[in-house]
């Protein structure tokens, strides 16, 4: 199996997002596109299933309202009770109007720290990391597409002219 990959590169997103199409259209495997900015529709375009980290900002949430839930109920009529503006300290259902702001805030605050350390683990983004982009010039203005090559370079590469590229380039991918 060859380890060659094709990079053709664009200078305009419409420009990609068009060869995207053509390129699913005529059944090759875009391996990954490299762009400087987010391309509206290029998900879509090349085929990816939609993403669950909203499943996962819901689990989150729910920890979230969980620990506060607990923490209130634990602190404030458990361990120490405190008569704060003559509102007794009997029960957590008594006192639940003051404790909402707190549940909410508790909510946003693990929803969004937690999906922060997801999105990191998924993206594989770890501390000092180095950068994975094939040219530098995709974290500017341009944009790449890489396509495996199977015993179609030049067919690939003439294909790749066609579709606006700026420059093709065939690499060895090691």
């Amino acid at each position: 199996m060859s380890n060659k990959v094709v990079h053709a590169i664009y200078n305009d997103d419409d420009i990609l997002l068009a060869a995207v199409h053509k390129t699913k259209a005529a059944h090759y495997h875009i391996e990954e596109v490299y762009t400087p900015f987010p391309v509206h529709g290029l998900d879509k375009a090349m085929g990816l299933p939609g993403t669950r980290l909203a499943i996962c900002a819901f689990l989150y949430g729910l920890v979230g309202i969980s620990v506060a839930t607990t923490m209130m109920r634990f602190i404030m009529i458990e361990d120490w009770p405190q008569d704060i503006g003559g509102k007794p300290s009997f029960s957590y259902v008594e006192n639940m109007p003051a404790f909402v702001p707190i549940m909410f805030e508790m909510t946003v605050f693990f929803a969004a720290h937690l999906m922060v350390i997801t999105f990191y683990m998924r993206s594989k983004l770890w501390p000092f990391k180095q950068a994975e982009n094939p040219d530098v010039r995709t974290t500017d203005d341009h944009f790449l597409m890489e396509v495996g090559v199977h015993d179609n370079e030049e067919e690939l590469v003439s294909f790749f002219k066609n579709t606006g590229a700026v420059e093709v380039k065939v690499i060895d991918k090691h």
